[in-house]
């Protein structure tokens, strides 16, 4: 997928004109590209059009003008853009009781040792891989970044409307398993190419 460029990003006063209809697209893209996995764990499968609302959003946020400002966030946020077979996506760990923060998510640790999260695409497991920086041996963030690398047969099978696809997570304290259906399966697809 192609990375995004400082000329792929409107100047704030006119994104200003265009931010309802923008922001309505993204909220349906994304219905499409969030995974509930159980009740702790969430997915959104990121791609150029999500990271570039984003960036956007950044610049509305921060009152950007300044060429090289807005630069710096799209080279923070240009790594979250899946290369050519892969998968991007931020993983949220979803905690609503204030008072169980640190419980919940010491719960989690080792989520990001590279075997707990899976995409089932057929008979194949393809595992997680964790961007590095977002957990030590005793915290880990309730927001991940990771990748999917699928071989060229898995590609297909994933754009094949009969093959099986899931997200799966299988961590001694947290297992849950969520397939993919055919429109998300279709969205994802996209990605690769």
């Amino acid at each position: 997928m192609e990375k995004l460029r400082l000329e792929d990003i409107k100047p704030l006063s006119e994104y200003e004109s265009l931010r309802k209809d923008a922001r309505r697209r993204i909220i349906e893209l994304k219905k499409r590209r969030r995974i509930l996995l159980g009740d702790r764990i969430s997915l959104v499968f990121e791609n150029r059009e999500t990271i570039q609302f984003q960036i956007q959003e950044m610049v509305r946020a921060e009152h950007l003008h300044d060429p090289a400002k807005i630069q710096e966030e799209i080279d923070a946020y240009n790594p979250l853009i899946a290369g050519s077979g892969e998968l991007s996506a931020v993983l949220f760990i979803e905690i609503t009781e204030e008072d169980r923060i640190k419980e919940i998510l010491d719960r989690f640790q080792g989520l990001d040792n590279g075997r707990a999260v899976y995409l089932e695409v057929g008979p194949d497991r393809i595992y997680a891989q964790f961007e590095e920086g977002n957990s030590r041996e005793d915290k880990i963030s309730a927001v991940q970044y990771l990748r999917f690398r699928l071989t060229k047969d898995q590609q297909a099978a994933l754009m094949d409307p009969g093959a099986a696809a899931a997200l799966a997570a299988d961590h001694p304290n947290y297992k849950a398993r969520a397939p993919l259906n055919f429109e998300t399966k279709q969205e994802l697809a996209r990605d690769m190419f």
